[in-house]
């Protein structure tokens, strides 16, 4: 029995396999996507993907260990000049797995594996995406974010109504009610007795109401 026994010994000898995905390996990082089976791609992927790990520290130590695997050294420094730099702030996860379809002589299933940093068509959609960003808005929907809403128009159109100049109809309005207001105000004047005028007439009922008693006297 197979007991958590993972590995794909793609119907091959461990030498024999060892040495194929050397070659394959070797390939992926001379031409960053090669065209194989999926059962292959992903026991490369396994194989590959920590020698990319290990090109992040360029020391003579990691160099030697990735050409115990590769055999290469035009892939190894391939691997530690040009392919690391791009990969620097990426935490795993370097190549990527497309289907294309089944071969037709016995029907495996094809792929193509390439190494996620180089291709440019996918990395040019996801600047796209990021640039053209929504928002959720309280109600559920999304909203863009150059779209404006139907309270921001309204706020505009009032704000544009209190700056807008005032027209004639406006302004004779307008000195219709101060010619008003300043009628009133005389009205107001007018009626009002000065105050010299008030002590007179005090005086004069003062005496009249006096005239009475000084005849009683005599």
């Amino acid at each position: 029995m197979r007991h958590a026994k993972k590995n794909n010994h793609l119907g091959r000898t461990a030498p024999h396999r060892k040495a194929m995905l050397s070659n394959m390996a070797s390939s992926l990082i001379l031409h960053k996507r090669i065209a194989t089976t999926v059962a292959k791609a992903k026991a490369l992927r396994k194989y590959v993907e920590p020698l990319i790990t290990r090109s992040k520290e360029d020391t003579t130590h990691s160099r030697r260990t990735v050409f115990s695997y590769l055999q290469n050294k035009i892939a190894v420094s391939e691997l530690f000049r040009e392919v690391s730099p791009n990969i620097m702030n990426r935490p795993g996860g370097y190549t990527r797995i497309l289907r294309t379809g089944f071969r037709k002589g016995d029907a495996a299933e094809m792929c193509i594996i390439e190494l996620v940093d180089y291709n440019k068509n996918m990395l040019t959609e996801r600047e796209e995406k990021k640039t053209t960003a929504t928002r959720r808005s309280r109600r559920g929907g999304t909203k863009k974010a150059g779209a404006i809403t139907s309270a921001e128009i309204r706020a505009s159109e009032i704000e544009s109504k209190k700056n807008a100049p005032k027209t004639s109809a406006v302004i004779e309005d307008a000195k219709i009610v101060e010619e008003t207001t300043i009628v009133d105000q005389t009205a107001v004047v007018d009626h009002t007795t000065p105050a010299e005028e008030v002590k007179t007439e005090t005086d004069e009922i003062s005496e009249d109401r006096k005239m009475p008693a000084e005849e009683t006297k005599e």
